[in-house]
């Protein structure tokens, strides 16, 4: 096991009609901006709940937060950050408005120029307007780690950042407020998690145990409830499980002393920038194709995966771990998920040459081994 250090500092705020508790989690004293999406808080009714839970608080709303945060939304909120005398930010909504919501609140308190360069030149957050989350769609898991991905649409790029000043200092997870979530977006969360819990567990054994245990139980959880999710909407218990899922696995805890991959997110992001496929679409459609090409020195943990969590008697290891492969497209395809990028009309080579010149201007190097580079990721691409 690797050396490592943890402090997940996030309250979890669990269960039915917990909102409530919004009352007691936030000082009166605080000047509040709440930060959402679309607008369908309001027709779900977690809008009216967390109303009544803040009333007679100073609590100021901005809403618009795309499903891919724009940084350009993100400087409005700034700017009314700013105007507003705002000292704390509450996002509600999912993954991408709790993204949007870390970013503002490093960008509020930035002074050392463009806050851009938080995310393209990895700057250093020294410090964050303190920040608190009720969640509506579990995916991302972003409701309880330092993490936040934000898109720029002047550029098309899509950069990531992470610090400890942006952890929420408490989330809300309410499952029945997800029963309203349209298939669509279940079946993305769902993916999306199970693709975090891939990125931290099949790289390479690192005598961990417990980590992988701890993964291989949300993985068999996901699979198992995944479907009955889909299927009976209304399941509170079912949706107790996905939503504690999903922020399990990536809530930090699993990637404890282990080696960690990614390289399926850096070029999934690409894709969402380039061509607009939902970021859960995007991971589906590479980590197969990676999977494949990595098999060599992935196929240990891989084929681990494939006896431990979907049952593969298999003895030989690449025997095992491409049934493993195939049995996690299996599911993506059994939620409706499409895995190949010309079912989303974009051609192979098009996507290989834009994100190999991306990766090769930037000079970057992703995964555990830190081997796929651009002409790496153009080989994976064009396998998609």
């Amino acid at each position: 096991m690797q050396n490592f250090a943890f402090c997940n500092p996030t309250r979890i705020v669990f269960g039915k009609g917990m909102i409530s508790e919004l009352s007691k989690l936030i000082a009166p004293a605080e000047r509040v901006l709440m930060i959402y999406g679309g607008g369908s808080i309001k027709k779900n009714g977690v809008y009216d709940q967390v109303k009544t839970a803040l009333a007679g608080r100073k609590l100021v709303e901005f809403g618009g937060i795309q499903p891919n945060p724009l940084y350009e939304t993100c400087m409005e909120a700034v700017d009314l950050v700013k105007k507003e005398g705002i000292t704390f930010l509450l996002a509600v909504g999912g993954g991408s408005v709790v993204d949007a919501t870390k970013f503002i609140a490093a960008a509020a308190k930035w002074e050392a120029g463009d806050p851009w360069d938080i995310l393209a030149k990895k700057a250093s957050v020294q410090s964050a307007l303190p920040i608190g989350a009720v969640l509506t769609l579990p995916a991302t898991g972003s409701e309880a780690n330092g993490n936040s991905v934000i898109s720029r649409k002047s550029t098309q790029e899509k950069l990531a950042f992470g610090s400890e000043k942006v952890y929420p200092t408490f989330s809300i997870l309410d499952p029945a407020v997800t029963m309203t979530l349209p298939a669509k977006q279940v079946r993305n969360g769902i993916v999306d998690a199970i693709v975090h819990v891939m990125e931290q567990y099949a790289t390479y054994p690192a005598d961990a145990p417990l980590q992988d245990r701890q993964a291989e139980g949300i993985l068999m959880t996901l699979f198992e409830e995944g479907p009955k999710a889909m299927a009976n909407p209304q399941d509170y218990a079912v949706r107790a499980n996905i939503v504690w899922s999903a922020t399990q696995a990536l809530n930090m805890l699993i990637n404890c002393g282990v080696p960690q991959d990614w390289a399926t997110h850096m070029m999934g992001h690409e894709l969402t920038a380039f061509y607009g496929v939902d970021h859960a679409e995007s991971l589906a459609i590479v980590e197969p194709a990676l999977f494949r090409l990595k098999l060599d020195k992935k196929k240990a943990k891989l084929a681990q995966y494939a006896r431990r969590v979907w049952g593969v008697t298999e003895k030989d290891d690449a025997k095992a771990a491409e049934q493993g492969i195939a049995k996690t497209e299996a599911f993506f395809h059994s939620v409706g998920m499409k895995t190949k990028l010309a079912e989303y009309g974009i051609s192979p080579a098009d996507a290989a040459r834009k994100i190999s010149e991306r990766f090769r201007a930037r000079g970057v190097k992703f995964g555990e081994h830190q081997d796929i580079d651009a002409d790496a990721a153009s080989e994976i691409l064009l396998a998609c």
